[in-house]
């Protein structure tokens, strides 16, 4: 036997050590944010004219969805031995702290550009969702960072969702999403024959009073007031305040009424990003009366390779809810995962177009259960037409 172990560890330190492929490719992350300055920096610089404006619309909902379905499916993982290394790796968490100055930039040149310019309606739209979209990016960072146990990543990531006045994210996702997750019982797990914009109006009111909820248990467990100056909600709304009151006190109110709608689609953003990733899915009741724990195939999952480089490999969002504590560089996929036909870019415009939706991911959310109704979160009021309309059973 101890022969054989001998064998077995001279032939893994001959292996070569793993080289991840995509190692560079991660930096797409960092400069997919800066995008949204294409059209506005353009117009402001070099004189091109407010045509560009509409470029990372098309760049994110019309190329990156096309790149997608050309380039297809990456579905390699890392091998376990190299995880350790993987996760040690300054890079990759450098990659995520290099994205932030990026996200800021972009976002406050676009507003400022907003009140400086005179653009028409479409063009006033276009930039606004470009500069939404920036924010989306920036919870997609502080996503990745606030799952770290460390505390300066945590606080790194509170101090990056104040910039779009979100800044219970991190509460209501780590404290509530991933504790809810798939069940009834959550507001961030879009149902069944709920569009996405019914979704929207449970959601965003939702996880803000849960996140305030968790906090002031929080801090009652502490015997500390809800209003003491250790609440995260508080420390990233006087952020928030100082940024966009600063905005305001130099561009006037024309500015409240840019930050406004861009902090409204940055919120909405992560609510598409929810409302693709657990739609329908819902985990079953153990005997004891309390839901079963959290596995890979309770979420939506989609390996396309060129969404996942922008976007930290946050659709890898199976492994991520299973093994919350792993970085993107880590996420796994594994065989038989509810799969999404597109990334969450191509996802997100078939969503907000309901009827398309339901005619794409209905069937495919039935297939992928086997009919199971038992393991389908229903909106309530669909369930009976849903339920007769496939023959569900369960």
């Amino acid at each position: 036997m101890t022969i054989l172990n001998s064998a077995v560890q001279k032939l893994q330190q001959q292996s070569p050590p793993y080289i991840d492929r995509k190692r560079w490719a991660w930096l797409i992350s960092v400069i997919g944010p800066a995008i949204s300055l294409v059209g506005t920096v353009s117009v402001s610089a070099l004189n091109v004219g407010t045509w560009v404006l509409f470029f990372p619309l098309v760049f994110f909902y019309a190329l990156v969805p096309l790149l997608d379905f050309v380039i297809g499916e990456d579905t390699s993982n890392p091998p376990e031995s190299s995880i350790a290394a993987l996760e040690a790796d300054p890079y990759y968490r450098g990659i995520t702290y290099a994205t932030i100055p990026v996200l800021w930039v972009s976002v406050i040149f676009n507003c400022i550009f907003l009140c400086s310019h005179s653009l028409n309606l479409m063009e006033w739209i276009a930039t606004v969702i470009a500069t939404g979209s920036v924010l989306g990016f920036g919870l997609n960072v502080s996503h990745e960072l606030g799952h770290k146990l460390q505390k300066t990543p945590r606080k790194i990531a509170l101090f990056n969702t104040a910039l779009g006045a979100y800044g219970h994210f991190s509460i209501e996702h780590n404290r509530g999403h991933h504790r809810h997750v798939s069940t009834p019982e959550d507001p961030a797990s879009s149902k069944m024959g709920e569009s996405i914009y019914r979704f929207a109006c449970r959601e965003i009111p939702g996880a803000a009073l849960r996140a305030w909820r968790l906090e002031a248990d929080r801090l009652h467990r502490q015997n500390k007031s809800v209003w003491h100056y250790e609440n995260e909600i508080l420390q990233a709304l006087c952020i928030t305040l100082l940024v966009h009151g600063t905005l305001i006190q130099l561009y006037g109110l024309e500015m409240l009424m840019v930050l406004v709608p861009v902090a409204l689609w940055g919120a909405f953003q992560l609510t598409s990003a929810n409302y693709v990733e657990h739609y329908g899915i819902q985990r079953l009741k153990t005997a004891q009366g309390s839901y079963e724990s959290c596995q890979p195939h309770h979420s939506w999952n989609s390996n396309h390779l060129v969404s996942n480089l922008v976007l930290f490999q946050l659709q890898r969002h199976s492994d991520h809810h299973a093994y919350p504590g792993r970085s993107y560089q880590s996420l796994r996929d594994f065989p038989q995962l509810p799969r999404l036909p597109s990334g969450y870019f191509g996802m997100f415009f078939l969503a907000y177009l309901p009827p398309l939706w339901f005619r794409v991911m209905d069937p495919l959310l039935v297939k992928t259960l086997a009919g199971d109704a038992s393991k389908i979160n229903f909106l309530p009021s669909a369930k009976s037409r849903l339920t007769q309309k496939y023959g569900l059973v369960g």
